[in-house]
């Protein structure tokens, strides 16, 4: 089975045998066909995939597996699923396959192997992302294109507002904080105006503000007030995806929902952050059982291949042995 997890910065991609033994893994560029075009994502799937069958010991030129599960980033709307889904069957690595948004395989990386399919899955990375999965298999998502369908979070919000704080305070527009003087270090710069300025001229990469999100996840970790804001805005927009999608789906009433957190800004399990988002789903989802992932989203993908196929659940443990073990 193939197992595809495409995103905006990375794709990995990984060969995955009946028993759930890992026979090959490997990692490449961004395969996002919203940021690169659909020809290059293509063209990135298919060195991956090729890849992999290499590590493998597969003859190229070649089907790689029965099956392929790929879970990518722009998959957002159905036709974009339907469109990402022909490209892949039309690939010929496997006789089947199933293409989704790679929010899914976030969520099935957090439920149980015997049976539980279905609860909140909120993704937390470069940008927000959430889906939710009734019992009875009703979906719901958000269109998660960023602040012009009413998203803010992720690195791509938290880095750029933690500079926006940091130039405030430093010329005296805003309140004092402690970025002040955190994000000029972390970037090597005297001043914060320094770091503006190497932005504006292009000697700073713009992506690389994403770097800033440790740094304010320390500075609140120390009590300052303005990161913490920060931090706790972000906990709020967690929460409220997630207790939203449940409210759609009726199970905001339910004694126990699945509630799965992932993508790298929850996944670092900052202690602020993580208190907080616990604290607000109390009392937005009583019964949201709050989970992180511990297994990349990759080996989510290979699991709902392991679904598609009826492998049985020790299958899937095998799995997320493997995947613990090499990532």
């Amino acid at each position: 089975m193939l197992a595809i997890d495409g995103g905006g910065s990375k794709t990995d991609v990984a060969l995955v045998a009946a028993d759930g033994s890992l026979l090959a893994v490997v990692r490449g560029g961004p395969s996002n066909p919203d940021n690169i075009g659909l020809e290059s994502a293509a063209a990135e799937l298919t060195r991956l995939v090729s890849k992999a069958g290499e590590a493998a010991g597969l003859a190229a030129g070649g089907p790689v597996a029965a099956h392929t599960s790929a879970c990518l980033a722009g998959a957002d709307l159905p036709e974009e699923e339907a469109e990402l889904g022909a490209l892949v069957q039309s690939l010929g690595w496997s006789q089947t396959s199933s293409v989704v948004n790679d929010t899914f395989a976030v969520l099935r990386a957090g439920l149980a192997d015997s049976g539980e399919r279905w609860g909140i899955g909120v993704v937390c990375g470069a940008g927000m992302n959430c889906v939710g999965v009734a019992p009875d298999g009703r979906t719901t998502r958000f269109l998660a294109f960023g602040r012009i369908s009413g998203d803010w979070g992720g690195g791509g919000d938290l880095g750029p507002e933690a500079l926006w704080w940091a130039i405030r305070a430093e010329d005296g527009r805003g309140p004092q904080t402690e970025l002040r003087g955190s994000v000029a270090a972390h970037f090597g710069r005297a001043r914060v105006a320094d770091v503006v300025i190497g932005l504006y001229r292009g000697a700073i990469g713009y992506a690389e503000l994403h770097g800033l999100v440790p740094v304010l996840f320390e500075v609140a970790g120390r009590g300052d007030r303005v990161a913490r804001d920060v931090v706790l805005r972000q906990a709020d927009e967690i929460s409220v995806m997630a207790a939203v999608a449940a409210g759609r789906l009726g199970l905001d009433q339910a004694p126990a929902v699945p509630v799965v957190l992932g993508g790298g800004v929850l996944t670092a399990r900052d202690p602020v952050l993580s208190q907080e988002v616990a604290k607000r789903l109390a009392a937005s989802l009583p019964g949201a059982d709050v989970r992180i992932v511990d297994v990349p989203p990759v080996a989510g993908a290979a699991l709902l291949g392991l679904d598609h196929v009826g492998a049985p659940p020790s299958a899937a443990a095998r799995l997320r042995e493997c995947a613990r073990a090499t990532w």
